[in-house]
């Protein structure tokens, strides 16, 4: 019960604690019954390099200066993608490791920083449909083993990604919670309420939320003031005489309540912004209404599967369409969507799985045509020149001739946090990092001596005070 740091500078002490201890034998169970499963589903465990070059992968990469190249770099994987793609062209139809990956991201309660760890799989002569069945074959399994809990089977709720995000304000939706975010912009084209002109506008209805007093509402505003980013959160109740009062009932209609499906002893909270952060802020009011309410079903780990993601969007810092998911995946429509479709229109064959609110796996239908890839990556602004640098193993081998082939790859820290039932991802790592990203235990990282740096031809510049 002493504070986090202190805890993980004494972390071979700490680990002696029982909760923790066997949380890390939860772990070490996990993970044999993920190789036990996938062994039985006739997949080949492979190790790939850890020392290899910088890919695009939507995060920065940790860089190793070389002794022997002076000026180059090595970059730990943030994902071992292109050496399981080049296993699809060696013949290997079934692979799968436990995989370490390295992102240098910021760190979250439910995220690792530096260094995580991934059941990283991959399938030649596959679909998008041969991948979940997989997936909705191990993952269950694995739950229902090390869990009492209530386990969702396959196969597991669709959801697109728009509508992920129209219902959700999220793509990671948390299905215990039985609020659903609607669309009111049309219901108040001619509001004279004027923080509603022009704006998208959504609504929660919260079945018998109107017992709930002024405080409850006047808390939310607050919350989402505070934490959301939004101007305010208007609402109304409806009482038992089916009358709207309170809030801005002077501004919502008869019409408009039931048009959103709202009934005496409901209440409704509007959001008013632009398209993208009206949804956004939906998403966060919608996560905090579940659990300051109570809503959130208990015992249960409900799935699903977010599916058609945009194989696109708009970088508005750097003014260009950038990818947004994955960039090696399978445009849907191929080649010909690549020549004639608005790019911020075109799908990929991207998913991912969610799990009470996480996401647990992300995966995509691989790109295995030099052709496709090649216009894939022109429209983000690569060259083929650029293609052949970057990727020069994958366009080589693609020339060859390469199966389809899709994979996936559920997080297993993630998988063992839910499974431990910790919102705190360091809970379930034996030997972390702290919220700064420091191993306080090791002191790390730390300066090196002159002599080091001169080995790898580093000189630094510019040094920080330790904080």
């Amino acid at each position: 019960n002493v504070r986090e740091d202190l805890r993980l500078q004494y972390r071979y002490l700490d680990l002696r604690n029982e909760k923790l201890h066997k949380t890390i034998l939860l772990r070490s169970a996990i993970m044999k019954s993920v190789r036990r499963e996938m062994d039985a589903l006739g997949f080949t465990e492979i190790q790939t390099p850890i020392l290899a070059n910088s890919s695009p992968e939507g995060a920065r990469d940790y860089l190793v200066p070389s002794r022997l190249h002076a000026g180059k770099f090595y970059a730990l994987p943030q994902a071992p993608q292109q050496f399981k793609q080049l296993l699809m062209c060696s013949g290997f139809n079934r692979y799968y490791q436990i995989a370490p990956c390295f992102r240098d991201e910021d760190p979250r309660a439910d995220r690792a920083p530096g260094e995580f760890y991934q059941l990283d799989l991959e399938m030649s002569f596959a679909t998008q449909e041969d991948v979940f069945e997989v997936i909705e074959t191990v993952i269950p399994k694995i739950y229902k083993e090390h869990t009492t809990a209530r386990v969702d089977e396959g196969p597991f709720i669709r959801i697109p990604y728009n509508e992920a995000m129209e219902k959700y304000g999220i793509d990671k939706p948390d299905l215990r919670n039985p609020l659903v975010i609607k669309d009111a912009t049309d219901l108040f084209t001619n509001t004279e309420f004027n923080a509603f002109k022009d704006k998208t506008i959504k609504v929660i209805v919260v079945k018998g939320g109107a017992e709930q007093g002024r405080k409850f509402f006047d808390s939310m505003e607050e919350f989402a003031k505070n934490e959301t980013g939004a101007k305010g959160l208007a609402w109304v109740k409806i009482d038992e005489e089916n009358n709207l009062t309170g809030g801005i009932s002077k501004f919502v209609t008869d019409e408009i309540k039931t048009e959103i499906g709202a009934n005496a002893g409901d209440a409704i909270f509007f959001i008013a912004d632009e398209f993208k952060m009206a949804q956004k802020i939906a998403g966060l009011i919608r996560i905090e209404l579940g659990k300051r309410l109570d809503l959130i079903e208990k015992n249960v780990y409900k799935f699903c599967w977010i599916v058609d993601f945009p194989m696109y969007e708009y970088n508005e810092d750097e003014e260009k369409v950038d990818f947004n998911h994955n960039p090696f995946s399978m445009p849907q429509g191929g080649l010909e969507a690549l020549n004639e479709k608005d790019p911020l229109d075109i799908l990929a064959y991207q998913y991912d799985l969610v799990c009470n609110g996480y996401e647990v796996a992300s995966g995509a239908v691989r790109n295995h045509d030099p052709e496709i890839m090649c216009k894939a990556f022109e429209i983000a602004g690569y060259t083929e020149e650029d293609v052949k640098n970057r990727f020069g193993a994958l366009y080589t081998a693609f020339q060859y001739g390469t199966p389809p082939h899709a994979g996936c790859a559920p997080g297993l820290d993630r998988m063992v946090m839910l499974i431990a039932g910790t919102e705190n991802i360091r809970e379930v790592i034996a030997f972390p990092k702290n919220k700064k990203a420091r191993d306080v235990m090791m002191n790390a990282p730390s300066k090196v001596t002159e002599e080091q740096l001169k080995d790898v031809h580093i000189a630094v510049t510019e040094e920080e005070d330790e904080e």
